[in-house]
C-alpha cells in the first residue's frame, strides 16, 4: 500500500467508524440501552495485518478472526511490526476444530463458536492443561437453517447444567447468526436468544451476560434486541460495502 492510499483508507475506516458509532447510537437510543453496552468488533478475516493497524490508528480496539491460521498471522504480524497495538483484543468467532483449539485457547479475548456439547468439552480439557481458563459463549442456531452450525436452542437448554460441570471454561452467553437479507427472520433470531439466554439464566443462575449476534447488514437490529457484541466485517473494512 502507497502512503497517498493508506492515507486514503484510513480516511475511509475513519468516517465509516464514525457513521457506525452513529447507527449503534441509534439504535440503542430507540431500544433505551446505554451504547457503552454495546461492543464493536472488527472482523479482519479478508484483510491483511497493514489494514488492521490502519483500523486501530482510525479508534478500533477489538477484532475477530474465523480462522485459527489467520489468528496466528495477525498475532505474529502485529507483534513484529505494531507495538503499539500490543495487547490488542482478538476474538474467534468462527468454527473452531478440535485440532486448532491450541491455536486460539490463551490467545483470545472470548471464543464465540463453542457449538456442541463436544466441542465443549474439548476446550475445557486443553484449557485445563494450560492451566487458564477460557471465556467462551455457546453457540445456538436459534433460526434452525440447516446451513448453520451450533446448538438447537432447547438442547442448549437441556446440556447447561453438565457444560456447567466443565472445569477450564466459563459460560459468558450465547452468539447466534440470523438469516441473510430478511429483516423480520433477523429480528426473530435475535430475540429468541434473547429470550433463550433469560430462561439459561432463570434455570441456572448464570449471569450470561453476553450477546453476540449482529453483523453488518443486520447489527442495528440486534441491538434493538439486546445484542451486547455486533461482529462487523464488510462495513468496516470495505469501501464497496454499501451502508443501506
Amino acid at each position: 500500500m502507497t502512503e497517498e492510499e493508506r492515507s486514503r483508507y484510513l480516511d475511509f475506516l475513519r468516517e465509516r467508524r464514525a457513521e457506525i458509532l452513529q447507527r449503534m447510537q441509534e439504535a440503542c437510543a430507540r431500544a433505551g440501552r446505554s451504547p457503552e453496552e454495546v461492543t464493536l468488533l472488527g472482523v479482519s478475516k479478508t484483510v491483511g495485518v497493514e489494514e488492521v493497524a490502519l483500523a486501530w490508528e482510525a479508534g478500533y480496539r477489538a477484532f475477530a478472526e474465523n480462522r485459527p491460521q489467520e489468528l496466528d498471522r495477525k498475532l505474529a504480524g502485529i507483534e513484529a511490526s505494531h507495538p503499539e497495538m500490543a495487547g490488542v483484543r482478538f476474538d474467534m468467532i468462527g468454527n473452531l476444530q478440535k485440532n486448532k483449539i491450541n491455536h486460539v485457547i490463551g490467545r483470545v479475548r472470548l471464543i464465540h463458536s463453542i457449538s456442541s456439547a463436544a466441542l465443549a468439552e474439548a476446550v475445557s480439557k486443553r484449557s485445563e492443561a494450560h492451566g487458564i481458563v477460557s471465556r467462551v459463549l455457546l453457540e445456538v442456531n436459534v433460526s434452525g437453517e440447516e446451513s448453520k452450525s451450533g446448538f438447537a436452542p432447547e438442547e442448549a437448554l437441556e446440556s447447561l447444567d453438565g457444560l456447567m460441570g466443565l472445569g477450564g471454561i466459563s459460560i459468558e452467553g450465547l452468539m447466534t447468526m440470523a438469516p441473510a437479507h430478511d429483516p423480520d427472520a433477523a429480528r426473530r433470531t435475535f430475540s429468541g436468544l434473547r429470550e433463550l439466554r433469560d430462561r439459561m439464566r432463570e434455570r441456572s443462575g448464570l449471569e450470561l451476560s453476553t450477546l453476540s449476534s449482529g453483523m453488518s447488514d443486520d447489527y442495528p437490529i440486534a441491538i434493538e434486541e439486546g445484542s451486547t457484541i455486533v461482529r462487523l466485517g464488510r462495513t468496516v473494512f470495505s469501501p464497496a460495502y454499501e451502508v443501506r
